[in-house]
């Protein structure tokens, strides 16, 4: 029945953030960004195209999706089918392995998953390039997860020239983890999209933002040529507080932090002064996530287990496993 293909792919969190589009629709950001795909956190998504469908439908781990969803889906599988050059709808069954509690966002993996898996049942033959273009058109940060390991997202000026890339680390992810400290999952007061909008439209932070986050990349690349763990670490927190600086400048001001983000960031820091790195990146949201090698791991869990619950710990290897096709 009809022609289908099948899909899983990782979630992956950013060091060097993307915050604010140059271009709405194409999903164009406003700077480069860099990530790594993690191990624990993934979707797998089945698309099946026919001619009797009447319209697309989502099947989110085993449920319909709401309309808002529903409309989502609908205008990027218009991407899709234009792409196809078919006019054929689709049913998709997408199972999320991403803990909602875990406060983390599962589009990244969605989309890409999704990509790939609609390539493959239409025979579209994208190389990742393509595909990581394709996946953006859904999820800005769905354009890194097509690749495994550390990945930049070329920003680019237009809808050819943004897409994400993965960079040779020689291995070194395998030595890395994160850790993630679960603060709430109740949605958020100011969602990214608005976040992203109102801080680049009108924080007077925004520009300074912008200057910096180019070093930043170059430095983070350096590290990682490198592996220099502390080099990576103090860039990435740097550039994580940065961006939720511009948020304080922007009208109204407004921050995703709350006390115990604040807590985790002391912890970080009293595990670091007894004498294991670890460094704190935040996205558009109160939870935090720790950056740590490997032999080091199981000391910041004990740390942060003196003061949070241990099902607000999770912690996740990094994958240098790309977007793949599954029978």
């Amino acid at each position: 029945m009809g022609n289908s293909g099948k899909a899983r792919a990782h979630t992956n969190i950013a060091l060097i953030k993307y915050w604010g589009k140059a271009d709405e629709t194409y999903i164009i950001p406003m700077n480069n960004s860099l990530s790594v795909t993690l191990d624990r956190f993934y979707t797998e998504t089945k698309v099946t195209f026919d001619e009797r469908y009447t319209k697309d439908t989502l099947i989110l781990n085993g449920e319909a999706v709401n309309e808002s969803e529903a409309t989502k889906i609908n205008k990027f599988m218009n991407i899709v089918r234009e792409q196809g050059g078919t006019s054929m709808y689709a049913y998709i069954e997408s199972d999320n392995f991403v803990p909602t509690a875990a406060g983390l966002a599962s589009s990244a993996s969605a989309y890409a998953a999704l990509a790939a898996a609609c390539n493959e049942a239409l025979n579209l033959e994208l190389t990742d390039k393509d595909l990581s273009r394709l996946a953006r058109r859904g999820s800005g940060s769905a354009s890194r997860s097509i690749f495994g390991g550390f990945v930049e997202w070329e920003k680019g000026h237009n809808d050819k020239t943004s897409y994400s890339f993965p960079i040779d680390a020689d291995h070194w992810e395998d030595d890395l983890a994160m850790i993630f400290v679960v603060i709430n999952n109740k949605s958020k007061k100011v969602s990214s999209r608005t976040g992203m909008s109102l801080t680049r439209d009108t924080s007077r932070f925004y520009q300074y933002w912008l200057d910096h986050v180019d070093e930043d990349i170059t430095a983070v690349k350096h590290a990682i040529k490198q592996k220099d763990f502390a080099q990576l670490g103090e860039v990435i927190e740097a550039n994580g507080l940065r961006m939720h600086a511009t948020n304080l400048g922007a009208q109204p001001p407004f921050t995703y932090m709350v006390s115990d983000s604040y807590q985790v960031m002391e912890i970080v820091h009293q595990c670091r002064e007894a004498g294991y790195p670890c460094y704190f990146t935040m996205d558009a949201g109160p939870n935090v996530k720790i950056l740590v090698e490997k032999k080091n791991q199981k000391a910041v869990i004990d740390a942060l287990h003196k003061s949070f619950d241990e099902e607000q710990v999770i912690a996740s290897d990094i994958t240098r496993t790309g977007v793949e096709i599954i029978e």
